[in-house]
C-alpha cells in the first residue's frame, strides 16, 4: 500500500564442484596441508574429512588450502566442502598409520649387497621406500605386515634400516649388519 522500494541485488551461488586433492592420503594424526581444486570455492567456510572439520584458506575460486585434521582411525573418509552455495562431497582421503618395524630376517649379509631380506612390522601396505644406511633398496610389499627387500651394496658394520609410507618413517637402528665375504 505504501509503494515499491528500490530493488536490492541478490546473487545465487551454486554448490561447489571439487575436481581433486593435491594429496589423497596422510598420517592419522593429520597436520599435512592439502590443496583442493574445483570451481565455486571462493566462499568456502569448512572442509570435513569424515566427521572432523577444518577451516580452509581460500586461494582462489578454483583452489582452497586446508590443514588435515586428525582422523579417528586409519582408512578412507569422504571429503566435503561447505560454501555459501551448499555442501559438496565426492572425493576421498585415506588416513594411514605410521609404519613400524618388528623384525628383519636375515640380519646380516655381504657388503656386495643382493641379500633378500624380509621386513616384518605393521602398517606396511602403503610402503613407499626402504633404505639400508639411507641408500634406497628395491622392495615389494607382500601384505600389511611383510615387505621383501634386496640390500644395496654397503660397508662393513651395522646399519639402520628405514621404511617409509605417506604417514611417516620407521627406523630400526643397526638392524642389518654388512659383513665381509670369506677370503680366498
Amino acid at each position: 500500500p505504501g509503494g515499491t522500494s528500490n530493488p536490492l541485488p541478490f546473487f545465487y551461488v551454486g554448490a561447489p564442484f571439487k575436481s581433486g586433492l593435491s594429496v589423497s592420503s596422510g598420517a592419522t594424526a593429520g597436520g599435512n596441508n592439502v590443496v583442493i581444486s574445483g570451481t565455486g570455492l571462493s566462499t568456502a567456510t569448512a572442509v570435513s574429512f569424515g566427521a572432523n572439520s577444518a577451516t580452509p584458506t581460500v586461494l582462489s575460486d578454483s583452489q582452497i588450502s586446508v590443514v588435515v585434521p586428525a582422523g579417528a582411525a586409519a582408512g578412507p573418509v569422504g571429503v566435503s566442502v561447505t560454501t555459501a552455495g551448499g555442501t559438496n562431497n565426492g572425493l576421498s582421503y585415506t588416513y594411514i598409520d605410521v609404519p613400524t618395524i618388528t623384525g628383519i630376517t636375515p640380519a646380516s649379509g655381504p657388503t656386495s649387497g643382493g641379500t633378500a631380506v624380509t621386513i616384518t612390522g605393521t602398517n606396511l601396505t602403503s610402503t613407499s621406500q626402504v633404505t639400508f644406511a639411507s641408500v634406497p633398496a628395491p622392495f615389494s610389499v607382500i601384505n600389511a605386515t611383510t615387505v621383501s627387500a634386496v640390500t644395496p651394496p654397503g660397508t662393513v658394520g651395522a646399519v639402520d634400516v628405514g621404511l617409509s609410507n605417506p604417514a611417516g618413517t620407521a627406523t630400526d637402528v643397526g638392524a642389518f649388519t654388512y659383513v665381509t665375504g670369506p677370503g680366498i
